[in-house]
């Protein structure tokens, strides 16, 4: 398991990928120790010239988890940088329209962090719903897509 670490504008972000593929893109309160390999130098570059709003969409990585989650996950990748989608809009555009509290489940086992944008994904009355890092780091990275996406 290799980890390294970004300081963010809004937290630390723990990265972990194993020899071969990205595991985790997480918020976390402290640093640990870090041993970085390849992948995890690459996506740390990556989240890096996200923040500086050089970097609009992340290499999509390997993904590990059901046909839906994966089917959810690989949707969030479809909605714009600066836009936002709903959870039922997720659900009718994979065709499961019954589907949205499963959806915001797939969505809530997203264990990487703005790769899978899942800050994208908000309530169907405009609310920032349901965020496993706290909905403030939701709100602060809707606003600096927004911003950066009129330049």
């Amino acid at each position: 398991m290799f980890t390294g670490y970004v300081e963010s504008p809004i937290g630390f972000i723990e990265v972990k990928a194993t020899q071969s593929s990205l595991l985790s893109v997480l918020f976390v309160e402290e640093q640990q120790h870090s041993n970085e390999n390849d992948i995890v130098k690459h996506f740390k570059q990556e989240i890096d010239a996200y923040f500086k709003g050089q970097l609009t969409y992340f290499t999509f990585p390997q993904l590990s988890g059901t046909p839906f989650q994966l089917q959810v996950w690989n949707e969030l990748t479809h909605i714009p940088f600066g836009e936002t989608s709903t959870y039922s809009e997720i659900a009718q555009v994979i065709e499961r329209d019954k589907a949205v509290r499963a959806v915001g489940t797939a969505i809530g086992k997203n264990k990487l962090a703005l790769v899978i944008p899942c800050h994208r994904v908000i309530g169907k009355n405009g609310t920032l719903t349901g965020f496993a890092w706290e909905t403030w780091r939701k709100d602060w990275l809707l606003a600096h897509e927004k911003n950066h996406s009129q330049l």
